[in-house]
């Protein structure tokens, strides 16, 4: 797991950024995009990019790792919608290859599966976003997931709903269920890439990278993983005992993964 310290929130996403770039330019096609707070700086700064630089996704194809269960595709909050408006309308991807789950389906743990098994027949994702909850959930795997689970439906905690209610009119509006990849689905990506800053954060990233492998806390099977980049700001940093070491080992840039 190599782990990247910067400054603050900006710095973050552009170092995010550069990996997703770097991929897209070594033949990367198939992108994992995960929607919250956390990885709107590096959209914006893949926006950048392709405005002017031609940073192109059009050979790319896009696939999100969670929705809201009762939210159509057009609801202002519904993660369809969301990355779009905050992403994928703003580059050149084509819009029928940006995937979600089917939060309004008929049979909803029907729908899960088929989503799971649409990322498998098409992928593997070669990068991955994530964001990582403040209870450590990654996706909506709320702690006691199982580490090798597979897409599916999900009841949120209140904890979740709180922290998400910002985006809504208030906590009872936020949906109770969601379709979620799971940990062994997310793990299937070629390379995770973690992005979280700001001091509520710090816990969580702590446990994630430094604590024990524990469903307790989701985000810590990232440690199993065998190409994961963590990128924090120094709040979110704060509670890692090997800063230090991170900052050091930094120095040393590894080699660049061909897809």
């Amino acid at each position: 797991m190599e782990v990247v310290i910067r400054q603050h929130e900006q710095q973050c996403g552009v170092t995010a950024a550069d990996i997703v770039a770097d991929a897209v330019l070594s033949g990367a096609t198939t992108l994992g995009l995960a929607t919250g707070s956390s990885p709107l700086s590096v959209y914006r700064a893949l926006i950048r990019r392709h405005r002017q630089g031609g940073l192109s996704f059009a050979a790319a194809q896009a696939f999100l790792l969670d929705e809201y269960v009762g939210l159509p595709p057009s609801h202002p909050q519904s993660y369809a919608h969301v990355i779009r408006a905050e992403f994928t309308d703003h580059v050149d991807i084509d819009s029928e290859r940006v995937h979600s789950p089917n939060g309004v389906a008929d049979d909803i743990f029907v729908a899960a599966r088929e989503y799971d098994a649409l990322i498998a027949d098409v992928g593997p994702v070669d990068v991955q976003l994530l964001g990582i909850g403040g209870n450590g959930h990654i996706g909506f795997n709320e702690p006691g997931s199982s580490l090798g689970s597979r897409t599916r439906v999900k009841t949120l905690t209140e904890q979740t709903r709180h922290d998400n209610a910002r985006f809504f009119s208030g906590v009872d509006e936020v949906p109770r269920h969601v379709i979620t990849q799971g940990l062994g689905t997310i793990c299937d990506a070629r390379h995770l890439v973690l992005i979280a800053t700001g001091s509520h954060k710090a816990e969580a990233v702590a446990a994630a990278v430094e604590g024990p492998l524990t469903a307790s806390c989701p985000a810590s099977v990232l440690q199993l993983h065998p190409h994961v980049t963590v990128v924090v700001d120094d709040a979110a940093a704060a509670h890692l005992k090997n800063a230090d070491f991170y900052r050091y080992a930094l120095k040393y840039k590894p080699a660049q993964q061909k897809y």
